[in-house]
């Protein structure tokens, strides 16, 4: 079963942020209306781009995606 991007992201969440990938990941867990199950780029990413507390994450999240399609699909081998 594929893990959606969210719960891939949950595995750099830290009580104290130490790195961008624990702020994107700290920020998603906080924020109860983000798509938890969606594994869709163009949905989590209109999501990023239009909500408020991730503008200065967009980078980050597509770096994220991009790792996350990459062991999702090595995964799936």
């Amino acid at each position: 079963m594929k893990r959606s991007f969210y719960h891939y992201v949950m595995k750099y969440r830290e009580p104290e942020p130490n790195s961008r990938e624990s702020e994107l990941a700290n920020s998603m867990y906080d924020d109860l209306d983000f798509p938890k199950m969606s594994e869709d780029y163009h949905e989590l990413s209109n999501y990023i781009e239009l909500t408020e507390i991730y503008f200065d994450k967009i980078s980050i999240f597509d770096d994220l995606w991009e790792e996350y399609r990459i062991n999702i699909k090595q995964e799936l081998i």
